[in-house]
């Protein structure tokens, strides 16, 4: 077995990822510390073509450089906005049909391995601060919420961990044709 070289991994320019088709998710960071995590996240978005990030509340933006460390260059192909205020962000893609989903550890919360996403539907996920996780404002807007089933002793994923298994699931049960 022989590892790929960089030019055979058929990348798409920026410009044809912008132009191809989207798994029909946006990931809204919910007041995200590290920029290395919102950098990592950048990265793991454009990875499964997410439609864009939206960044909430005390969540870094590019440019930074500690962002593009882990993005990667993925600041320029994803599309991204900024809300200081979540609700605001969430209304605004409610409003425009998106189904929003929590990925937390609460009350009735649905194990990703149970969560089947529709093939119509639009999704907003919503991954939370590194300590307190979603915030109150937020779990208020949900539509429902998602949670990972782990079964150590730590019951804690690092955020860009969450963000690759679900975007990984979300994109294996659309089946999308790529």
């Amino acid at each position: 077995m022989r590892k790929l070289k960089l030019d055979e991994l058929n990348r798409v320019s920026v410009e044809d990822f912008k132009k191809q088709e989207k798994l029909p998710v946006t990931v809204i960071l919910d007041s995200v510390r590290s920029l290395h995590n919102v950098g990592s996240v950048f990265r793991t978005s454009d990875g499964f073509a997410v439609e864009r990030i939206i960044l909430c509340g005390i969540t870094g933006q590019p440019p930074h450089r500690e962002i593009e460390k882990t993005a990667l260059g993925a600041t320029q192909s994803i599309d991204w906005y900024y809300y200081e205020d979540i609700t605001e962000a969430v209304n605004e893609l409610k409003g425009s049909g998106y189904k929003i989903i929590a990925i937390e550890q609460a009350e009735n919360s649905t194990d990703l391995n149970k969560f089947k996403p529709k093939e119509t539907d639009r999704y907003a996920l919503i991954f939370g601060n590194e300590v307190n996780g979603v915030s109150d404002e937020a779990m208020k807007l949900i539509d429902a919420c998602i949670e990972i089933p782990q079964f150590g002793t730590k019951h804690s994923f690092n955020i860009v961990v969450s963000a690759g298994i679900v975007l990984w699931d979300f994109f294996a049960k659309l089946n999308l044709n790529y």
